[in-house]
C-alpha cells in the first residue's frame, strides 16, 4: 500500500446546534428589533465603540525571565479502553499578582503537544515567561486525555504555588506532583482500577515531573506591568477534509508516479511568535451592530447562541487529532521563516489568508474564503476564540519576487504570480532563501478595525519574527485601491493553477499509512497476527483489556461520564467566584466543558452544552 505523507484527520461528530444556529439568529434578531421598539431606542449617530484602545500598560517594577519544563506524568489513567492507555497533552495557566489594563485581558497559557497510546508520557515542552513579579505566580496544570471524535477526558490536575521570586531563588528541579484526581475523569480511573486488578505493577496514583528555574532579570523597558511569552517559538498544523469539502480549500500533495495532486483540506496553522508584542497593538472588538457586545460577552440571548456558535466553530477549525503536525523553533531564524512560508504553500495558487495576532503573540490564520463560516459571523471573531481584545487582525498573501536584493516595489521588481518568471512554483521547486518572498499584510478586520497608524509596528514585529522574510503592509483604506488590485492577482492566479490541477478527495474505504502502523502496534499488543488475538498466542495485554471489559459491562460508566462534565461545571464556578467575588468573568467560554484555547495557549476542542473552564485559578 502505498504510504500518503499527510494522512487525514478523523471528524467530529456534528453538534446538534449546526442545523438551527442561524435560524435562532435571525429569529432572536427579529425579537431585539421589536425591543429596540417598544423601548423606544435610537440609533446611535457617535461611531461605535471599540477598535484601538490606547490605555497604557500598569506601571509596575521588572521581574524575571522564568523557564517552566513539563518533563514527563507518571501512571496516568487509561482514557482508552481499547488499548488501555491513553493520549496525554498538558494544558497549563499561569497567573500572577499584576494589574491588567482591562479585565477581559486573556490569560497565559500554554499547551504541550500530545504523546500517542501513553500512560506514561515524556514531553520535555519549555515554556518560557519574560517578567514573572517578585510576588511569585500559580500554575495550574491540567492533563488532559486528547479524543477528537468526542470530549477531550481531563485525567486530573497539578498545582504549584510560589510565593516569591528573587535572585538566590533554587528553582524547582524535576519535582514529582502528585496528580489530583477530584475533578479527573472516573471512567479513565475505573479502566485502571479494573486493569490493577488484573495485572500486577499498575499504579493508581499519578504524578506531573515539572521543572521551573530563572534565567535571569528581564529588561521591561515599557513592559513592566506585563508578561510576555519569548519561546520556543511553537508551531502547529491542522487539517480537515470534512471543512475543505463544505469551502472548497484543497492543500497540496504527492499523487502516483510523481505527480501533484491537491486534496480537499482545510488548513488551519498557529505559530507562536517571540514576544513581547508592541504595547500600541491592543484592539477591542468594535459594537458596529447592537448585537456584537452580547456576542463577545454572551449576555443577550441572541449574543449567547452567537458566542456558542463561534467557539464552536473555532473548534472544529483548530482541531487537534493524531495527523496534527507539531514543531518549534528556539528563537526567530531564517529556517523558522521558510517554515512559515510552507504553512502557507510558499507563493502557490495565489493564496489569501486571514489572521488574527493575539495580545501574546499567537498568530493563527487560515486561507480566506467568502464561503467559509456561518452566515452573520464573522471569521476574524472564530480566529480569536471570541476574544475581546487582540492585537491586530487582517487578511495577508505571499509574492515570489525575481531579484531578492530589490524591494518589492522597486519599479524594476517584478512578483509572482502577477509576472510569469523561473526559478519557482508552479513548475519548479520554491527558492529556500527567504529574501525570496514578500509577507503583504493588511488592517481588513470590521470586527476589530486596528488602526492604520500601527502598521509601522506590524511590520517590525513581523520581520523580527520572520528573519529575511521582507514585510510590506497595506491600510485597507488608504490603499484600497492597491490592495483591491493585488487581491485580484491572487485569485486569478488561483483560479488559473487549479485548471491544471489533478484533485482527489479522501477516500475512506482505504487505510492510511498511520493507520496500518496503529494496527500493526495493536497486533503486538495482543501478542501475535490478527488471528491470535482470539487464539492461545494472545499477549498478556490483551487478555487484560477482556477482564476489564467484562467489569465495566453493567456498571454506571455512562452515568460518571456525565457526572465528570457537571464536576467541572462546578469547579468552573467555584473557582470564579473565588477570584472575582462572585462575578463571573467574560473572558469564560461559554461552550466549552474545559479550558479554552487562548493568547499563547493551544487548548482543547470544546464539549457540547457545558458552560467554558477558563477561570483565572
Amino acid at each position: 500500500m502505498e504510504n500518503e505523507k499527510e494522512p487525514f484527520p478523523s471528524q467530529r461528530k456534528d453538534h446538534r446546534t449546526d442545523a438551527f444556529a442561524t435560524k435562532f439568529v435571525d429569529k432572536t434578531a427579529s425579537w431585539q428589533e421589536k425591543a429596540t421598539k417598544y423601548t423606544g431606542g435610537k440609533e446611535e449617530k457617535s461611531p461605535p465603540p471599540g477598535g484601538v484602545d490606547d490605555t497604557p500598560i500598569p506601571d509596575a517594577p521588572p521581574g524575571y525571565t522564568v523557564k517552566i519544563i513539563f518533563h514527563r506524568a507518571e501512571s496516568l489513567p487509561m482514557a482508552d479502553i481499547n488499548s488501555l492507555s491513553s493520549d496525554p497533552y498538558v494544558l497549563a495557566q499561569l497567573n500572577f499578582d499584576l494589574p491588567t489594563r482591562h479585565k477581559q485581558d486573556p490569560y497565559m497559557r500554554f499547551r504541550t503537544p500530545t504523546i500517542r497510546r501513553s500512560t506514561d508520557p515524556v514531553w520535555n515542552s519549555e515554556w518560557i515567561v519574560a517578567n514573572v513579579p517578585s510576588t511569585g505566580f500559580k500554575l495550574k496544570a491540567r492533563i488532559y486525555d486528547e479524543d477528537p471524535a468526542d470530549h477531550d477526558d481531563r485525567l486530573g490536575n497539578v498545582h504549584v504555588h510560589v510565593d516569591s521570586l528573587d535572585d538566590d531563588w533554587i528553582g524547582i528541579k524535576e519535582q514529582k506532583y502528585k496528580i489530583k484526581k477530584r475533578m479527573g475523569s472516573k471512567r479513565a480511573y475505573f479502566i485502571r482500577g479494573c486493569a490493577a486488578m488484573f495485572c500486577k505493577g499498575i499504579e493508581m496514583s499519578g504524578s506531573l515531573v515539572i521543572s521551573v528555574e530563572i534565567l535571569g532579570k528581564t529588561e521591561v523597558g515599557n513592559n513592566g506591568g506585563r508578561t510576555w511569552t519569548v519561546g520556543p517559538c511553537a508551531w502547529s498544523r491542522h487539517l480537515s477534509p470534512m471543512i475543505g469539502r463544505l469551502t472548497g480549500t484543497k492543500a497540496m500533495g504527492d499523487g502516483k508516479n510523481g505527480t501533484k495532486t491537491e486534496t480537499y483540506n482545510f488548513q488551519a496553522n498557529q505559530f507562536q511568535l517571540a514576544g513581547p508584542v508592541p504595547p500600541p497593538l491592543y484592539h477591542r472588538y468594535v459594537e458596529f451592530k447592537p448585537f456584537i457586545a452580547g456576542m463577545f460577552t454572551a449576555k443577550s440571548l441572541r449574543g449567547f447562541i452567537l458566542n456558542r456558535a463561534l467557539h464552536h466553530q473555532h473548534s472544529r477549525v483548530y482541531n487537534y487529532d493524531r495527523t496534527t503536525v507539531y514543531g518549534s523553533f528556539a528563537s526567530p531564524s531564517k529556517d523558522m521563516s521558510m517554515q512559515f512560508l510552507n504553512l502557507v504553500n510558499y507563493d502557490r495558487g495565489g493564496r489569501i489568508f486571514t489572521y488574527v495576532l493575539t495580545l501574546d503573540g499567537l498568530f493563527r490564520f487560515t486561507e480566506t474564503g467568502k464561503e467559509f463560516g456561518i452566515d452573520l459571523l464573522s471569521k476574524h471573531t472564530m480566529h480569536s476564540d471570541v476574544n475581546i481584545y487582540i492585537a491586530f487582525s487582517g487578511e495577508f498573501f505571499i509574492r515570489r519576487l525575481k531579484a531578492p536584493h530589490k524591494e518589492p516595489f522597486d519599479s524594476e521588481q517584478e512578483t509572482h504570480p502577477a509576472q510569469e518568471f523561473d526559478g519557482g512554483p508552479p513548475h519548479a521547486d520554491p527558492p529556500s532563501d527567504p529574501a525570496y518572498y514578500a509577507l503583504y499584510i493588511d488592517n481588513d478586520s470590521g470586527t476589530y478595525r486596528p488602526s492604520a497608524k500601527l502598521l509601522p509596528l506590524l511590520k517590525e514585529f513581523m520581520r523580527k519574527n520572520f528573519p529575511g522574510l521582507k514585510v510590506v503592509t497595506l491600510d485597507c483604506r488608504a490603499d484600497e485601491e492597491k490592495m483591491g488590485k493585488l487581491k485580484k492577482e491572487q485569485r486569478d492566479r488561483k483560479k488559473a493553477e487549479g485548471k491544471g490541477m489533478v484533485y482527489r478527495q479522501d477516500d475512506r474505504s482505504s487505510l492510511s499509512s498511520s493507520d496500518e502502523e496503529d494496527l500493526d502496534e495493536r497486533a503486538r499488543e495482543y501478542g501475535g497476527d490478527e488471528g491470535s488475538r482470539g487464539g492461545k498466542g494472545r499477549g498478556e495485554k490483551g487478555k487484560v483489556r477482556e477482564k476489564v471489559k467484562k467489569e465495566i459491562q453493567g456498571s454506571k460508566v455512562g452515568g460518571w461520564m456525565l457526572g465528570d462534565r457537571e464536576r467541572e461545571e462546578k469547579e468552573t464556578r467555584e473557582d470564579v467566584q473565588a477570584v472575582d467575588g462572585g462575578e463571573v468573568d467574560a473572558r469564560i467560554g461559554h461552550s466549552s466543558g474545559e479550558l479554552r484555547q487562548k493568547d499563547g495557549v493551544l487548548g482543547p476542542k470544546e464539549e457540547e452544552g457545558v458552560p467554558g473552564d477558563n477561570e483565572k485559578g
